[in-house]
């Protein structure tokens, strides 16, 4: 294609600057959507998430392994066993990542970074 092409010039032109360096730990939509959970919550259970989510245990818990590893959520397991269950909550780091990351996606859209 010939680059004096005027279509070619004008996509160029429009081309946005200064893209962000998105968050690598949430810019994934499974894990976000997890942050979009605990950020709004206190405490969520493993039960919980994965219902809302609609995930299996196995890719809930490999998500939560990440999110816990960046540090972004607190892992508590209450008893042992089948009657065990587990909590999660989001950390102030993980919330501020979180506020981050979706100001980040708001400003490439043009959307407000408050919604």
């Amino acid at each position: 294609m010939n680059s004096n092409h005027p279509d070619r010039e004008r996509i160029e032109l429009e081309r946005p600057t200064g893209v962000p360096d998105l968050d690598p730990v949430l810019h994934f939509p499974k894990r976000t959507m997890i942050m979009a959970v605990l950020s709004a919550s206190t405490v969520a259970d493993f039960s919980f998430l994965k219902e809302q989510l609609e995930l299996t245990d196995s890719d809930l818990s490999k998500q939560m392994r990440t999110l816990a590893e960046a540090g972004y959520v607190n892992v508590r397991k209450i008893g042992h066993g089948r009657s065990g269950s587990t909590e999660y909550s989001a950390t102030r780091k993980g919330r501020k990542a979180y506020a981050a990351y979706k100001k980040q996606l708001a400003g490439m859209l043009g959307l407000d970074p408050e919604v």
